[in-house]
């Protein structure tokens, strides 16, 4: 069936890439139109010429547009698919975390939420609600979870948030001898907090496998792993520690987050994530976005060449990714289970209806149906879910009223905050670092983010 699929932040160099391939590779969405928006016009054009050329190579039936403009993209969209970030941009965030480290703080942990990239993506939900109210908004860009309930409470529109942090399950398996193909697992919590509550091969526990591995292969696995390039964050000591603590496994980017205690500086990184401390480092950031750098080069080598052709060089495979399936399954009603982040409405016990949880979902034309789970563990409740869960209410009660003594409060209570001085000076820093000048200068702009009336 032709739709519309629109695209904001379309200039996001892996993701689009993938989501184009996907586009191109499924049969049901022939005829559909793609609009790709974003405000980098360089990467804009990129990703649109390097959609058109593909599409060619596979002889695939879609139209593209490409647009700097939010509100035209969105006119007749039937999926908006938000990718699009403020703060996470590889370049800003780069800066950001050199400044912080200025200020005393590693690898910017300064408990600062995004509130930008949560502005955004109320602003996008808004124009939706308005221009195209029947679209589903499929939210790829993080905070997934702050995010998909913002947009949930605060608009009548539907809106799914996407991650894929669940497939660390097949990554466990793989580490321990397993065929993941031969695994049933669920894993349900909040995005970036979710715990292995279910791990199956051919219907027997093999939680047991797991305890063996680690008991008698562990150690090696991580020698061998740190010759090799690296420990996966899934398989490092940090995941293994969590699991000793909860009982669960932690999965996809549930080990990278854990506890600040492994987080306090790069020798306790390299303690409980190996080798350089692995990506949430600056080395290891530096790394990952000279990837990046790399892979947009060959976008635009595949894109503006008429001797490279980009099924040549990015290949015919569907990515894992689960948006366009997920489309798919809506539209053609070509049924699937997918893990999903979308408001609880009971799904998960001891979760308000109004907050997003991540859970396993059927999907077909009735819509995104989420399963409901056993209860998690009531220490993981009190110890990582619950507290969660507070930190994203303090986050979008701040982002709604403008508070800065919220802000405020937030990086007071970082683990690496030492004084209240060090919290005031970073705080304004980050006021005043582009892109984030609207919250510094409240009063030429507006007057919505400011200090309490009794404040000083």
């Amino acid at each position: 069936m032709a739709i519309q699929v629109t695209v904001i932040g379309a200039g996001s160099v892996v993701f689009s890439l993938g989501l184009v391939k996907d586009l191109c590779l499924t049969e049901g969405l022939k005829g559909s139109k793609v609009h790709f928006m974003d405000i980098d016009e360089e990467r804009l054009e990129i990703v649109y010429r390097l959609a058109g050329r593909y599409a060619e190579d596979l002889g695939a039936d879609l139209e593209f547009e490409h647009s700097l403009d939010r509100e035209r993209s969105l006119q007749d969209a039937d999926f908006i698919i938000n990718t699009a970030t403020v703060t996470h941009n590889e370049y800003f965030g780069k800066r950001r975390r050199e400044m912080t480290a200025e200020h005393g703080y590693f690898y910017g942990r300064t408990g600062m939420p995004e509130y930008h990239n949560l502005q955004l993506f109320l602003d996008v939900a808004r124009d939706a609600e308005r221009i195209c109210p029947d679209a589903w908004t499929l939210l790829a860009g993080n905070p997934v979870f702050d995010g998909t309930t913002l947009m949930g409470r605060e608009t009548g529109i539907k809106v799914c948030g996407l991650c894929h942090g669940h497939y660390g399950y097949q990554t466990i398996a793989r580490a321990i001898g397993l065929d993941p193909d031969r695994i049933t697992w669920q894993a349900p919590g909040l995005n970036h907090n979710i715990w292995l509550t279910h791990f199956y091969q051919d219907g027997r526990d093999v939680y047991p496998v797991l305890d063996a591995w680690i008991e008698n292969e562990a150690e090696g696995y991580w020698k061998a792993a740190e010759e090799d390039g690296g420990v996966s964050a899934q398989m490092s000591p940090s995941a293994i520690h969590q699991y000793r603590m909860f009982a669960l496994m932690p999965v996809g980017d549930t080990p990278r987050r854990g506890g600040w205690w492994y987080h306090v500086d790069l020798e306790t990184r390299r303690r409980w994530y190996g080798g350089s401390g692995g990506g949430d480092t600056p080395e290891g950031r530096d790394r990952i976005l000279k990837g990046k750098e790399k892979k947009l080069e060959r976008m635009k080598e595949a894109a503006f060449d008429a001797k490279i052709r980009p099924l040549d060089l990015f290949g015919s495979k569907k990515t894992r990714e689960q948006h366009v399936p997920i489309i798919d399954g809506l539209v053609n009603d070509n049924e699937g289970q997918f893990q999903v982040n979308v408001l609880n409405n009971g799904a998960l016990a001891g979760i308000p209806d109004d907050v997003a949880v991540e859970v396993p979902a059927i999907v077909n034309r009735k819509g995104i149906q989420p399963l409901r789970v056993e209860p998690l563990p009531p220490k993981i409740m009190l110890e990582c879910i619950y507290p969660e869960w507070l930190r994203m209410e303090r986050t979008l009660e701040a982002l709604l009223t403008g508070d800065l003594s919220m802000m405020l409060w937030g990086v007071l209570e970082s683990h690496q905050t030492r004084s209240y001085d060090q919290a005031m000076e970073v705080l304004e820093a980050l006021l005043h670092i582009e892109p984030n000048e609207p919250m510094a200068h409240v009063e030429d702009i507006n007057e919505h983010y400011n200090w309490p009336k009794n404040w000083g």
